[in-house]
């Protein structure tokens, strides 16, 4: 029984020790939350403008459109780039993003990727590590973005993605990554990056929403305007990421803390049980013996 009642305590301070720590982890995350929805709150409303300006020149404009970043071709080679996080603790938000980068390659683009056409580049340590061991060739150069994260580190990742394609080596560009609703809402998504889409109407013809007027020259400001826009893009998806990963993580850790504290309440009520039943067991040895002795 005192063995009981050691092993017992031990667990009890494991589970203290635990609950500490997710607590401080939860708190680190909230933290670093505020921060990153302030972020993404700030630049969502600008990107979403600015990409639907885009869709709306490439709609208009069709085939007359000479940018190189909206060349459709037939598709044989395709990246898919995969954003996660550098650590885990953070419930299924990396898992998820994995999973839907392999539906991609083995539902969407599985003739594709059956010819070895499907190329992955990885931003963020735990996605480098679901591929690396894989047959799928694996670019890991931009994979510490988040350590430092701003515009002109996330601007170099997009302009060798955006020029890699402008060359041929990518026919279609695809971005995985966790979309930020709310702290405990990521939605893992796909969003085709390059080439840049059209929209179209309902009859399947080029949607016009928006005649635009060129001042001083529509190829210069094509020229300036579109990697512009296809750099916030890819800014803005690290930066849903990041919150993503941080919401992620503080729901996690809330959640480890409470069933932490719910395992602390059964271990207690052991405790209290095993060591009510080792008294009881004193108590009769001690009133045994003294009747014993009584006897004698």
């Amino acid at each position: 029984m005192g063995a009981n009642l050691k092993e017992v305590r031990l667990r009890i301070a494991s589970v203290k020790s635990t609950t500490q720590i997710t607590k401080a982890m939860k708190m680190v995350s909230a933290a670093k939350l505020r921060r990153a929805t302030d972020r993404i709150v700030q630049i969502r409303p600008y990107a979403d403008q600015l990409n639907n300006v885009l869709q709306n020149i490439a709609s208009n404009l069709g085939d007359e459109m000479n940018s190189s970043f909206a060349v459709q071709r037939p598709i044989q080679k395709v990246l898919i780039v995969v954003i996660t996080s550098d650590k885990g603790l953070c419930g299924g938000f990396n898992s998820n993003s994995v999973k839907l980068a392999k539906s991609l390659m083995n539902e969407k683009y599985a003739d594709i990727s059956s010819k070895n056409g499907v190329s992955i580049l990885t931003i963020g340590k735990k996605g480098y590590d679901a591929f690396k061991t894989s047959k799928i060739k694996v670019n890991n150069d931009f994979g510490n973005l988040f350590s430092h994260l701003n515009f002109e580190a996330t601007a170099k990742a997009a302009e060798y993605i955006m020029y890699a394609f402008e060359r041929g080596e990518y026919d279609v560009v695809e971005v995985v990554y966790g979309q930020f609703k709310n702290a405990a809402t990521q939605v893992p998504t796909a969003e085709q990056f390059l080439p840049i889409k059209t929209e179209k109407s309902s009859s399947g013809k080029t949607a016009l929403k928006s005649d635009y007027m060129f001042e001083p020259a529509q190829d210069q400001i094509l020229k300036d305007l579109v990697p512009k826009i296809l750099k916030t893009q890819f800014f803005r998806y690290l930066l849903d990421s990041n919150a993503s990963e941080h919401g992620a993580r503080m729901t996690a850790m809330d959640k480890a803390t409470e069933n932490a504290n719910e395992l602390l309440k059964s271990l207690n009520i052991m405790y209290n049980r095993a060591r009510q039943a080792a008294i009881t067991t004193e108590l009769t040895e001690i009133v045994s013996g003294a009747a014993a002795l009584s006897e004698g």
